[in-house]
């Protein structure tokens, strides 16, 4: 399927929740191409996460300030992205909002119990498992006022996952 050109799809949720696998997924469904928000942290960023330290508001604004100019970059190029991005709370999606194009967020939802267990298989990521209490903590739901977010459950395996996400996406409206 070919998106809507210029489409920027933002893929987000807590750690764990599957955001980098289905971000991948939803690219090559969208022939988009793909990003993953933790490459574009500073470096300070991941040495604080590594270190057990949870992110603050400062900590994340270079973050999201690198991530909505290569979001505009590709946009405005009419090509069509997915970025996995936390996205946490509604003013870092109203940050990613400000590209010059059309913007979809991915919500991946579900219940901590499950991210944590998922997380105890997950290797060499930099976010430490017990800072995944802090990412429920600081994350602010989108709410049905965001019409430009698609909430998915991700109570399932990840190919149900990325078939809900695509067919999600496909029954939305076109964007202007």
């Amino acid at each position: 399927m070919n998106a809507d050109q210029g489409t920027v799809y933002y893929v987000m949720g807590v750690s764990g929740c599957g955001k980098s696998s289905i971000g991948e997924g939803l690219a090559n469904y969208l022939q988009a191409e793909f990003i993953d928000g933790d490459t574009l942290h500073p470096q300070s960023n991941i040495e604080k996460m590594r270190s057990g330290l949870a992110l603050n508001d400062e900590d994340r604004k270079p973050w999201l300030a690198s991530i909505v100019a290569k979001a505009d970059a590709i946009s405005q190029q009419r090509k069509t992205v997915v970025i996995v991005c936390s996205a946490l709370k509604k003013s870092y999606r109203d940050l990613l909002r400000q590209v010059s194009s059309k913007v979809v967020f991915i919500y991946l939802k579900g219940e901590q119990t499950l991210i944590q267990q998922r997380l105890e298989r997950r290797s060499n990521h930099f976010m430490p498992q017990h800072l995944l209490a802090s990412q429920f903590a600081t994350l602010e739901a989108p709410s049905s006022a965001e019409a430009d977010v698609i909430p998915i459950e991700i109570d399932a395996n990840l190919e149900q996952v990325l078939a809900r996400c695509i067919n999600s996406i496909s029954r939305k409206p076109a964007l202007n």
